[in-house]
């Protein structure tokens, strides 16, 4: 029985780095997602880490069947729009601002030669 096998998705906080990955003559490409292999490449798939000759890089490949790939793309789409969600700004709803005050008429404007309050007292400081 086949296996679906990809790299993980690009993650340096997590430490997946590995963007592409030859083997079997076979180059897996990050970007393409799950590849149909036999179950001799999906077991030595299962063995490669991040970092060659290092036990203790994360894993550069999930292997899985067709059911538990499409349990992970689900999760993962679930958790994108949950993040798309969570960047989406607060909209606040438009005020009506003629309830608050109407128009300017021309009483309410200043005209232009008169001085101001504070300045038509003297004319002079002190």
């Amino acid at each position: 029985m086949a296996k679906l096998i990809r790299l993980k998705p690009f993650d340096a906080k997590k430490g997946h780095l590995v963007r592409r990955f030859t083997a079997f003559s076979t180059t897996f490409e990050e970007h393409k997602g799950w590849y149909r292999v036999s179950d001799e490449v999906a077991a030595y798939l299962a063995t490669v880490h991040q970092e060659p000759n290092d036990e203790d890089s994360p894993w550069a490949f999930d292997v899985c069947t067709k059911d538990e790939a499409e349990k992970i793309d689900l999760a993962e789409k679930k958790k994108a729009e949950e993040r798309a969600r969570a960047v989406e700004p607060n909209v606040a709803t438009a005020r009506d601002i003629t309830a608050i005050g109407g128009d300017l008429a021309t009483v309410d404007l200043r005209e232009p030669n008169r001085r101001s309050a504070a300045s038509s007292s003297s004319g002079r400081r002190a």
